[in-house]
Parts: C-alpha cells; sequence; structure tokens
C-alpha cells in the first residue's frame, strides 16, 4: 500500500504529526519510484494495483494513472469522486504529461497537476 510505502521511501514515521507532513505522494522522487515499479510490471504475469490514502484522492489517483496503474483500492468514500475522474481523464495525455514532468520537474509538481486537471475540467481536489 501507499501508506506504508512511502513510509519506508521517506523514512517518515506516519503516525507522528511532526513528521506525517513532511513528504508529499507528489514528490518527482516517490512518483518515479511508483513509475519504476509501474514499469517493471509490464509484459509480466503479475497484476498491478495500488491501495492506500494516495489512490483516493484526485490529484493522486490522477498521478498515479499517468504512472499507469489502473487499480486503485479505495475507500467507499472516495469511490465517487475517483469514478468521477477516471471517466474525465485522456490516459494517453496524462501519461505523456506525468512523463514529461518527471524529466523535466516544475517547481511544484501538485500545482502543476491541478493546473493541468483545472484547465481540461478535469475534477481535482
Amino acid at each position: 500500500g501507499t501508506n506504508d510505502l512511502t513510509q519506508f521511501l521517506f523514512a517518515a514515521d506516519r503516525a507522528n504529526p511532526k513528521l506525517a507532513e513532511r513528504y508529499d505522494w507528489l514528490s518527482p522522487g516517490a512518483l518515479r519510484f511508483l513509475r519504476r515499479i509501474s514499469q517493471a510490471t509490464v509484459g509480466q504475469p503479475v497484476d498491478l494495483s495500488v491501495c492506500g490514502e494516495m489512490g483516493g484522492r484526485q490529484l493522486e489517483a490522477l498521478a498515479l494513472l499517468g504512472l499507469g496503474f489502473r487499480k486503485l483500492s479505495i475507500t467507499p468514500v472516495s469511490v465517487g469522486p475517483i469514478k468521477e475522474l477516471v471517466r474525465q481523464v485522456d490516459l494517453k495525455e496524462i501519461t505523456e504529461a506525468m512523463n514529461h514532468w518527471l524529466s523535466s520537474p516544475p517547481e511544484n509538481m501538485r500545482a502543476e497537476l491541478k493546473a493541468w486537471a483545472d484547465e481540461r475540467g478535469i475534477a481535482s481536489d
């Protein structure tokens, strides 16, 4: 799951409120790591899916889609907003955007992704 994965990736104790906000799932390093995982499964007999808070947040789910993740395990309250997002997004376009941003990261990935979604009328939190 993304919760444990990012805890290990950032060496952060997510249960500690002083440290929980110190890492961002949309940082270029975290996204590159997730893209590497996604790319490693291409052509392999494995089922790639994501569980955890990341898949239930619209901007983060948008990034995951752009990285090649197609199965998101999310909480029931997130199903409606994420379903709406999936219906609105062009997977080829978000994949190209994510590849571009990860090869030349913007100063603020979260803001860049939000602006991209807003320009296309894609729901994002």
